[in-house]
């Protein structure tokens, strides 16, 4: 990894023996030992170009050995994923279970999903939301159906939850921020509860969104709830999916996705691109965020007396990667 300046460099500029080929990556080099940073950096992308073209090579390898063995070629590996090493959770939801089809036949979503009830939802902000978190408040208004959305102005929760039962609101939305920017989302059905409190991050309004397709329609969209597998990941899937009315209208081609991966729940909004009969595509209309599970409260918000089912605790809970809640 000289510069050709020692005796191999001079026997090759005198026509002698022919220099030895240069070795890019010694068994004991370590890229961390190159003291000039932008020598260190250039090196590093080579290094990591290397990797990649052993990596090509050692998969195509492996792919000409399993065509020449046809029918006796032994079963692909699957790949370890943090996802598939998951630590079992004893409150992973069995479809067939009695039990949680009774608690969901009776529990505070059950008028919903018997078509007993219509959702109406208020969406509100923290006190005097900036120009950001109003856009974004306007925007998820035309996501959620039957949605109307109050700027506070001074006035304390508590006061607001008793206006709204008695309003025939079905769910409170609140949007919070800190320097200028959404941070934080607390969901809380009515008229009892419960009342889930979310981290926000990775917030992007539609004019961010590059590709994005034209202004949503009202039409009801789909919803599509992933991965919530365990009986606190039910219960916050069913909080979601009773914000929309349970008659989706498929002429509209839109639907809301809230995709739960590692206990983050990413939430997309896109329209059915429909190109022919065996092809489909979809477009994003936005907007787009991200949520992290801080807390589920019982009843609805109650700072200072209220009762928790589930707080995250992040020094108790957070001991293993491969460890998730929802």
């Amino acid at each position: 990894a000289g510069d050709g300046g020692g005796p191999a460099g001079s026997a090759a500029e005198g026509g002698g023996l022919p220099a030895p080929q240069r070795v890019l990556f010694p068994p004991t080099f370590s890229v961390s030992e190159i003291k000039n940073k932008q020598r260190r950096h250039f090196m590093f992308l080579r290094w990591k170009q290397q990797q990649r073209k052993e990596k090509l090579a050692a998969k195509k390898k492996r792919r000409k050995e399993r065509e020449a063995l046809g029918d006796k070629a032994p079963p692909k590996a699957v790949p370890k994923t943090i996802e598939n090493q998951r630590v079992y959770d004893e409150t992973t939801v069995d479809p067939n279970d009695e039990e949680v089809a009774f608690d969901e036949a009776t529990d505070e979503f059950a008028p919903y999903f018997n078509r007993q009830t219509v959702p109406k939802i208020l969406i509100t902000t923290s006190d005097r939301p900036r120009g950001r978190t109003v856009r974004f408040c306007e925007q998820l208004s035309t996501v959620i159906p039957n949605s109307h959305v109050y700027y506070r102005r001074g006035l304390a929760l508590k006061r607001i939850i008793p206006q709204c039962i008695a309003r025939d609101f079905t769910d409170l939305i609140v949007i919070n921020e800190d320097r200028k920017i959404p941070n934080g989302l607390l969901l809380s059905h009515l008229p009892d509860g419960p009342t889930a409190h979310f981290r926000m991050s990775s917030v992007r309004l539609r004019k961010e969104i590059k590709r994005k397709g034209k202004e949503p329609t009202e039409h009801a969209p789909e919803v599509i709830l992933n991965n919530f597998t365990t009986r606190l990941g039910h219960s916050i899937g069913r909080m979601f999916a009773s914000l929309f009315p349970h008659d989706p209208q498929f002429i509209g081609r839109q639907v809301a996705t809230f995709h739960n991966q590692r206990d983050y729940i990413f939430f997309r909004f896109h329209r059915y691109i429909f190109k022919s009969e065996k092809k489909v595509g979809i477009q994003e209309l936005g907007p787009r965020f991200t949520l992290k599970l801080r807390s589920l409260q019982k009843g609805t918000f109650d700072s200072k007396f209220g009762e928790y089912e589930w707080i995250h605790k992040r020094r108790e809970m957070d001991t293993s990667r491969r460890k998730f809640h929802l």
